[in-house]
């Protein structure tokens, strides 16, 4: 049951703060939007508290440069009764000249985020009729 995807959950722009020694993006600063961007689509399905239990292995098929402006687009792939699983695809608009922009594929991850209860323990993720506050945590 995977939702349609019509926009992004986060798109950023690479700041000089981002970079690694080489003048790529550190591949940890892309996890860590992964990440933020799974929580986002979680917290839409159902408002309630979620943790990430985990993450597949991503591999990045394109290096992210400073400037590239990078979109995390989200979909939920199944719901269980305690977690969601999210599916993440990075996609990269780099700006060549003035001129010309292309959007590279970056990567992608499937990300199982579990719904817990005020004490940190996993409790039933709540239909979206049902949601309350969204708290990521």
């Amino acid at each position: 049951m995977e939702i349609s995807r019509s926009s992004p959950a986060i798109r950023v722009i690479m700041m000089p703060k981002d970079t690694n020694a080489m003048g790529t993006i550190f591949g940890g600063v892309i996890l860590s939007y992964i990440d933020q961007a799974a929580a986002i689509q979680a917290c839409k399905y159902a408002s309630q508290r979620f943790v990430t239990k985990a993450m597949n292995a991503v591999e990045f098929k394109e290096p992210v440069h400073l400037g590239d402006v990078v979109s995390f687009y989200t979909g939920i792939v199944r719901v269980g009764r305690t977690s969601l699983t999210v599916k993440v695809d990075v996609e990269a608009e780099r700006f060549d000249d003035l001129e010309r922009t292309r959007v590279v594929k970056v990567t992608e991850a499937i990300v199982v985020c579990v719904a817990i209860d005020p004490k940190g323990r996993p409790t039933p993720v709540q239909p979206p009729s049902e949601s309350r506050t969204c708290v990521p945590v």
